[in-house]
């Protein structure tokens, strides 16, 4: 179990320093330009769901990279996800920005059993199609809303918001 899950978490830290900022030589790389919580609910498993999340903005034209960390609590089980996200902005002319996205997912899943019995553990894999909205903040940080559909073996269903803090 242990092993498992700083295996998740080493995979977690390569993936996103793969898209850390590299010295000023390396023009095109990606730069982080957000940080911030996020919190919601699930459903399949029904559980409270609270994390965070990195910003990598303009990767293409309105295409940003949004790496983040989901913990869901409840329903009798944890989750811990590691989940690699795209999202697709809209110009509109108003200051929301809708967007599309889709992203995978890996996910530790610890499911509390009654006893005698050991808990079960897993490691699952799967996908999601994202569809959200973010707005600006007074000072200058954004507010997001986004609703996230599972794919195989991750949840159903996950309606979040969070902030993304300028950095």
């Amino acid at each position: 179990m242990i092993r498992r899950a700083i295996t998740l978490a080493a995979f977690a830290a390569v993936a996103i320093l793969a898209f850390a900022p590299r010295p000023a030589a390396a023009a095109s790389a990606m730069v982080a330009t957000g940080i911030g919580p996020r919190i919601g609910f699930s459903s399949g498993p029904d559980q409270l769901v609270f994390g965070g999340q990195l910003t990598f903005g303009e990767v293409a034209p309105n295409l940003s990279f949004d790496p983040n960390l989901e913990i869901g609590v409840g329903d009798n089980a944890t989750l811990i996800g590691f989940n690699f996200d795209l999202h697709y902005h809209f110009d509109t002319n108003t200051t929301w920005r809708p967007y599309v996205g889709g992203g995978l997912g890996i996910n530790y899943i610890s499911v509390d059993l009654p006893a005698p019995f050991d808990n079960a553990t897993d490691t699952e894999f799967g996908g999601q199609v994202i569809v959200g909205a973010g707005a600006p903040t007074r000072s200058g940080n954004r507010f997001f809303g986004e609703l996230k559909l599972g794919l195989g073996d991750v949840p159903d269903l996950k309606m979040l918001v969070g902030w993304n803090f300028k950095m």
